[in-house]
């Protein structure tokens, strides 16, 4: 086929072509076009009109071929954002070969509100970009989970796969089951869940090691000494004692109310499970100097590293939806500030109610 951008001195994405009645989806460099052959072509306006001109091709009205033609049911298009760790952040298109190598077309690329004037295979990707990328539904996944992109929309990935989900949503149900009746330890209970989900197939083996999220293991591995320190050291005690002594005139509630926000700032600033292993002494030191109960303490540990509305990088799913959605680090705050509130206000007296102290 050769470098025909090059030779035509258009500027265009060839995604696919027909060739007697039947759909080749995504062509590569080596493939020699022939008479009759219609091809499928995106570009814009004049510079369509360019290939047109200088290439001879006629151009065909029937918008129904690429529908009719066999194969084309197996090609879909999805929309993808790019993950904060994927490896395809400061590479392009035509750096990663998408085409040769995963049999892919990079159709549309959307970054904010801005306007992107390079080639489209030019753009060098980066976290939060929205592509839309269409290739064969057989493989389409697979691909994205090695680009390290997240889809937006589910389009195609649950076909055929209902029971599978019925099947995944009992085994993890009856692990809860399991732990709640005292009939096995949470880690047995659910390290056997994710071994039934393995032997059922609902998490292929070839994606076993994919699954795994390696820095926040990674991150709680080398941070549990750090809390474990933080307690030997005396810096829980210390925290919990100017916490104590800030509070010493206000009633539990205020105690529980200050803990809960300083547990909710620190989370939006590291990892939420790594402000929950540094936070937790500082909860049992507070319980301690009060001579109350260590439950309420260690709940408002765990909802206030779970109330991450402050900061984009405070988990996963700020960061997700910034890109996408255009947000500035500001309108986190506009937002997060209410709901911290809101959560603090809710929480302490239900907490007080439910794990008395």
């Amino acid at each position: 086929m050769g470098n025909l951008d090059e030779e035509t001195e258009a500027d265009f994405s060839l995604t696919g072509l027909i060739r007697s009645k039947r759909l080749i989806h995504a062509p590569n460099a080596w493939t020699k076009l022939k008479a009759g052959d219609i091809l499928l072509i995106r570009a814009e306006t004049e510079e369509l009109k360019k290939f047109v001109e200088n290439t001879g091709v006629r151009l065909t009205v029937n918008a129904e071929l690429s529908k009719e033609a066999e194969g084309s049911d197996e090609v879909l298009a999805v929309e993808v954002v790019v993950s904060a760790d994927s490896n395809i952040q400061d590479r392009s298109a035509a750096d990663l070969h998408l085409r040769d190598r995963y049999g892919v077309n990079l159709l549309a690329v959307a970054r904010n509100d801005d306007q992107l004037k390079k080639r489209i295979d030019r753009i060098k990707f980066k976290a939060g970009d929205v592509l839309l990328l269409q290739g064969y539904a057989s493989n389409i996944e697979e691909t994205i989970a090695d680009l390290g992109c997240l889809p937006l929309a589910d389009r195609g990935f649950s076909i055929g796969k209902p029971k599978k989900i019925s099947l995944g949503l009992g085994l993890f149900a009856a692990a809860v089951a399991a732990v709640v009746t005292d009939l096995l330890r949470v880690e047995i209970a659910f390290t056997t869940a994710a071994l039934a989900m393995v032997v059922t197939n609902v998490l292929p083996l070839r994606k076993i090691y994919s699954s795994i999220d390696r820095p926040v293991i990674v991150l709680l591995g080398a941070l549990l000494p750090a809390g474990k320190a933080l307690e030997r050291s005396g810096g829980a005690d210390l925290i919990a004692e100017h916490l104590l002594n800030a509070g010493q005139s206000f009633p539990v509630w205020a105690t529980i109310g200050a803990l809960m926000l300083t547990t909710t700032a620190l989370s939006n600033v590291i990892n939420n499970a790594a402000t929950a292993v540094l936070m937790a002494p500082v909860a049992l030191s507070m319980a301690s100097g009060t001579g109350a109960s260590p439950d309420p303490f260690l709940i408002t540990v765990a909802i206030g590293a779970s109330a991450t509305f402050l900061t984009p990088i405070g988990h996963q799913s700020n960061t997700l939806v910034m890109g996408p959605g255009g947000y500035a680090f500001k309108d986190y705050l506009r937002l997060g500030i209410p709901m911290t509130l809101l959560i603090t206000a809710a929480s302490v007296p239900l907490i007080l109610h439910f794990w008395p102290v």
